[in-house]
């Protein structure tokens, strides 16, 4: 038996999908998060819903919105002052000198262009690089900066339909690889990582579990707190 709302709702519902989907294409795809969005197709959902303005996304500049000003119909406007300022394409590298192969750049990285191991030096696979800025924050010892890549050129000037493809397929495979739900462990969470087995294996009790996992994130903070401390005397005996 059919079921007439929702089969009314369904081409709607195509509709929607198909305007958010040539939003996303005119997107840079640096899944940069800068417009308040996960990722580039969930900013270009919220504004196909009418939830997001189009002025958002600074890396697509003033050309990006005037690109989803014609796909959208809404009017140009100025970029959102609230979520920063137009600039030129970057990219980041790594000074290996001072890494300590924590891993939580390689977590972040949403295109994987960041390369390496645990306790092992990582490097940056420059043309796979963005320019999202996130592997930045979450470096403990700040050995990562950005190079400009673009010279003087700023928004989607700096960039091309090819680059953006790229990063957009290299961002679909991470996420087949990495859910945007899942919260995974960094490179130091090896007994966090057993604590999550013993929990699943054995029959332990609310407070017991609690106090289990708070070991592991302790034993984690401790193992970044040491490696810090090794960066910052490999710092000072190098300053002398």
């Amino acid at each position: 038996m059919s079921h007439p709302a929702s089969a009314s709702t369904a081409p709607a519902h195509a509709a929607l999908a198909e305007h958010a989907a040539r939003i996303d294409a005119a997107l840079p795809q640096t899944q940069c998060t800068r417009c308040g969005y996960p990722d580039c197709a969930s900013y270009a959902q919220a504004i196909a819903q009418g939830e997001a303005a189009i002025n958002q996304c600074l890396p697509g500049g003033a050309e990006g919105v005037a690109r989803l000003a014609a796909i959208t119909g809404h009017a140009v406007v100025p970029l959102s002052a609230d979520h920063g300022v137009e600039g030129p394409r970057t990219v980041a590298f790594i000074d290996e000198a001072w890494c300590i192969g924590c891993t939580l750049c390689i977590k972040a990285c949403p295109t994987d262009a960041i390369v390496g191991s645990n306790k092992k030096m990582h490097t940056v696979i420059e043309p796979y690089c963005t320019g999202c800025e996130l592997c930045i924050p979450v470096c403990p010892v700040d050995c990562i900066q950005l190079d400009n890549a673009s010279g003087g050129a700023t928004g989607w000037a700096a960039w091309s339909d090819a680059l953006a493809l790229q990063a957009k397929q290299r961002y679909q495979q991470h996420r087949q690889r990495v859910p945007l739900e899942d919260v995974e462990d960094d490179g130091f969470g090896a007994q966090a990582d057993s604590t999550t087995t013993a929990l699943s294996s054995t029959a332990l009790s609310r407070p017991a579990a609690t106090a289990v996992a708070a070991e592991g994130i302790e034993a984690r903070k401790a193992a970044i707190a040491a490696a810090m401390e090794r960066a910052r005397q490999l710092r000072e005996k190098g300053s002398r």
